[in-house]
């Protein structure tokens, strides 16, 4: 039974109280069943997960090089001093994930619109748009921010940017539109061919059953996937600091220089995590729902 069967169940033994209807016994022994059977999954889940916390806790802190390894990693002092440095950097990462993942979104769709568009008269266009796909998503995202952010100030181009910043974005541009693109077109070829037909034979172009039937049906399909890009965009915001650009990630690196330790780099790992914890857990929410909606026959 799912969870949305479970809520009507109940909404309708409430209805069937104030309609006068007395539960059965069965039915009421059924449910505080279903009641203890759950309670007892969360305390067995509580306790499996306390275990296994000391556990590892008594494995780490017992292990030789411990001592040294808290001076190291763990020192709370550096911790206080990396903590509003790093903050301070991460508002860069969010501007970038903002700025870069409207940009990749608009990137990717129209990649993908050129991979699909029937016809011979696009294959060339259809091969430009599988090149670039195929080019970035096989280039090392640690490679393709090296070549852009110092290939291009090498070239001295007039008019050309050299803000790492800028040049950082826009190699993560180039590589997550490819990623994103493959997603996209997924989507646009889930939707059956009959639905593009029966939008052509209600008069409309290629253009807008493409618009007003196939991408609509495409996108919500595919909304989890494009989360978890942009979750996985969110983490890589981090490597333009390779350039140069004061980020979350170069904060820590500059504190952690200067004081051999290396607890900046914790504190900055630590904060990505805070910052993509509730992305992931959107994403999953968003996934378990549409699977409901599936399983029921609802829409996508």
């Amino acid at each position: 039974m799912t969870v949305m069967q479970e809520e009507s169940g109940e909404d309708s033994g409430k209805d069937d109280v104030r309609d006068g209807y007395v539960p059965s016994e069965r039915r009421l022994r059924r449910e505080r069943h279903k009641r203890a059977r759950a309670r007892r999954a969360t305390a067995i889940a509580a306790l499996s997960t306390l275990i296994t916390g000391v556990v590892l806790y008594l494995v780490v802190v017992n292990a030789p090089g411990w001592p040294r390894t808290e001076e190291t990693f763990f020192d709370t002092q550096y911790a206080r001093e990396a903590f509003p440095k790093v903050l301070e950097g991460l508002w860069l990462n969010v501007r970038l994930l903002l700025i870069c993942g409207v940009l990749v979104l608009v990137l990717g769709m129209l990649i993908a619109i050129a991979r699909t568009l029937p016809g011979p008269v696009f294959f060339p266009l259809r091969v430009l748009a599988a090149a670039y796909t195929d080019f970035f998503r096989g280039l090392p995202l640690i490679i393709n921010l090296m070549l852009v952010v110092f290939g291009v100030p090498a070239l001295r181009l007039q008019g050309v940017t050299v803000d790492p910043v800028l040049l950082g974005g826009t190699a993560l541009t180039l590589t997550y539109s490819a990623y994103v693109a493959e997603v996209f077109r997924a989507g646009i070829e889930s939707v059956h061919p009959s639905q593009r037909a029966a939008a052509r034979s209600l008069g409309l172009t290629n253009r807008q059953a493409l618009r007003y039937v196939v991408l609509p049906q495409a996108v919500r399909r595919q909304v989890p996937p494009l989360l978890n890009d942009l979750v996985s965009l969110q983490k890589d915001t981090g490597l333009v600091s390779i350039g140069g650009a004061v980020d979350a990630v170069r904060a820590a690196d500059i504190i952690a220089q200067r004081s051999l330790n290396y607890t900046p780099y914790i504190v900055a790992g630590l904060v990505f995590v805070a910052l993509t914890i509730p992305m992931t857990r959107f994403t999953d929410w968003m996934t378990a729902r549409m699977d409901r909606q599936r399983a029921q026959g609802g829409s996508l």
